[in-house]
């Protein structure tokens, strides 16, 4: 099938996969260009994805109004669940504000949820938040595998530039049974570490990059049932369209990316990739 330009000069639609895949993580709700998404606007993408073989999606909250985002989409539709949470850059600041405690609250009633299948994004990011914000990070942190633990959700990872802590945190509280590492960013020896600990490893557009060799080093040790694609749209967008706007129909690019590194063939890739997220998330 030839691509077709898509409108507005956006990315051109990629080939069809050849067995849908799901993305695991994507912001519906947040745009780059213009007024944010609301949950009625997301038909076109959703279908868009699911024209080149990304029919089922992961949507993920950052904070209170994307948490209840989150799961109205995942109530309006069929092709979406929802995963909540306080991203840690967002906790300093809730924590100044004494808002944390009950943004806290609503993250635990919302995970119950038949719909929310996820805690998180949660974890520790020393990029973006100065050290003086690190202790309120590292306590968010603890909490969101308690509730993951408790309501029996899987947990995704946010992890930047904080390796070592990360781990640390996990090890400290024991981590749940089904644990993601969302748009993983560590290094070959990293990827050893979460492998050995069962953790899956989830893989954004980063890893077509022409500077992440590292990551494709640490893509070809992750075996593919420990495997995930994600988006993180709408940021991450995958070669040849760095620097665009992302969204869950970009996703086969990163797939076939991954393929080769893998070597593997894509229908192979793609059908691990679609029973590891129905492992992990039950049936959409």
């Amino acid at each position: 099938m030839t691509s077709q330009p898509s409108r507005r000069g956006e990315p051109e639609d990629p080939d069809p996969l050849p067995i849908a895949v799901v993305d695991n993580h994507t912001h519906l709700d947040i745009s780059r260009e213009g007024e944010p998404a609301g949950v009625g606007d997301l038909g076109p993408a959703l279908r868009a994805a699911a024209a080149v073989g990304v029919d089922r999606v992961v949507q993920i909250g950052c904070d209170p109004a994307g948490n209840e985002f989150a799961v109205a989409a995942a109530e309006e539709y069929g092709s979406v669940l929802a995963g909540v949470a306080l991203h840690p850059n967002e906790v300093p600041g809730l924590v100044a504000a004494g808002r944390f405690d009950a943004a806290m609250d609503r993250v635990s009633e919302l995970a119950v949820h038949p719909r929310v299948r996820v805690v998180g994004e949660t974890g520790l990011d020393f990029f973006r938040t100065p050290p003086e914000g690190h202790a309120a990070q590292e306590e968010s942190f603890r909490r969101h595998v308690d509730l993951a633990k408790r309501t029996g959700r899987v947990l995704q990872i946010h992890d930047r530039d904080s390796h070592d802590d990360v781990l640390r945190v996990l090890a400290d509280e024991g981590a749940p049974e089904r644990t993601v590492m969302h748009c993983f960013s560590g290094d070959l020896e990293m990827a050893r570490e979460c492998v050995r600990r069962g953790y899956h490893l989830s893989f954004s557009g980063t890893v077509t990059f022409k500077s992440a060799k590292g990551l494709r080093d640490a893509l070809a040790v992750t075996p593919p049932e420990l495997l995930l694609v994600e988006t993180d749209a709408p940021y991450l967008t995958p070669h040849p369209w760095r620097g665009a706007s992302n969204s869950p129909r970009l996703v086969p690019l990163t797939v076939r990316a991954m393929a080769a590194v893998l070597g593997l063939a894509v229908p192979t890739l793609c059908q691990a990739l679609s029973e590891n997220s129905e492992r992990l998330y039950g049936p959409w």
